[in-house]
């Protein structure tokens, strides 16, 4: 026989929901969020092929935020124009934190090289969040009895017609930490470019140029199996990553620093948009799973409220407008 429903009971219950429901708004509220963010589909769009740091990074993301908001979360790749063209698509977007740029350091380097872009990255977007960092290591081939950043000044500097360096580009990250580390040591290097950095390791360890700067994957698993030695690193996270290495490689202290993610939204995004999507956000990066698959790929994980990341992004644009003038470095 069926228990007759209890109408104090289901009032009850109802009363605690609707309290639970309450609190959950004005907690949020209380932290400057907007409490009905979400309510559609919001588009991670990345400016980039599937694959790769920036792409994984957002996928990682994307279906932890999806599962913990009970709302979809996808991920749109708009890959072209060394990522002009995906930026283009958000800035152009309506501003309401549905459409997300997530976008490595290459974005900042566009913005302070390319004085031909149809925008401008700082004024055009806001920043969200921080999302992970990866360290870029400095490589040279095995046999040159190089052991040290002093071993490579004194043969550079021997070299009356100086020597040259490898990168995925021009204007690549790769690009700036190459050109810095000459200026820094004070010796003459010219640059070559390649189209990208698989390619650019291999002439460096087959000794057609001197060096190169390349992330984790590129560099690593050669240096462990002796086909590459590894110098110095853009941090101190890039020493935890090479630890099983017979030597730990230098820490660079004048360097722009290690390749980042972020998150971006069209500027005139509500702030109480931006924190609830960064808080999001950081809670998924927090977990322990996410930071250990981004781990596998030489990736840490960093975050940021909105405001620490326009402060990043905007000094960043600016550090690598400087760096470009002083090593001529030009984008057509």
């Amino acid at each position: 026989m069926k228990a007759k429903p209890n109408p104090r009971k289901a009032v009850f219950y109802a009363s605690i929901a609707l309290i639970a429901s309450s609190i959950s708004i004005n907690s949020a509220s209380a932290q400057g969020e907007d409490a009905s963010y979400p309510s559609a589909t919001i588009t991670f769009v990345v400016p980039a092929t599937p694959g790769g740091t920036t792409d994984v990074v957002a996928r990682q993301v994307a279906k932890r935020l999806s599962e913990r908001w009970k709302s979809p979360v996808l991920v749109e790749n708009r890959a072209g124009a060394g990522g002009v063209i995906g930026a283009t698509h958000v800035i152009k977007s309506k501003p309401d934190g549905y459409t997300v740029l997530v976008a490595p350091s290459a974005l900042g380097v566009r913005s302070g090289l390319d004085k031909k872009l149809p925008y401008n990255a700082v004024r055009d977007l806001a920043g969200v969040a921080l999302m992970a960092k990866t360290p870029s290591y400095l490589v040279v081939a095995p046999d040159l009895g190089l052991n040290s950043v002093a071993d490579l000044k004194r043969l550079a500097l021997a070299n009356k017609d100086g020597v040259m360096y490898a990168s995925a580009g021009v204007g690549s990250t790769g690009h700036l930490h190459a050109a810095m580390l000459a200026g820094s040591q004070g010796f003459q290097a010219s640059h070559v470019a390649y189209r990208g950095t698989p390619e650019a390791v291999t002439d460096t360890i087959t000794k057609r140029v001197l060096y190169v700067f390349a992330p984790g994957p590129n560099a690593l698993p050669l240096a462990k199996d002796g086909r590459a030695r590894i110098l110095a690193t853009t941090s101190q996270g890039g020493v935890g990553f090479a630890s099983d290495l017979p030597v730990k490689p230098e820490v660079l202290t004048e360097d722009i620093g290690d390749d980042w993610y972020a998150a971006f939204v069209p500027a005139g995004t509500p702030d109480a948009v931006r924190k609830k999507l960064s808080s999001g956000i950081a809670e998924v990066l927090a977990m322990p799973d996410v930071k250990e698959s981004l781990a596998n790929i030489g990736a840490e994980v960093h975050t940021s409220t909105p405001a620490e990341l326009d402060d990043m992004f905007r000094s960043y644009v600016a550090t690598v407008g400087k760096i470009g003038e002083q090593a001529a470095i030009k984008l057509d």
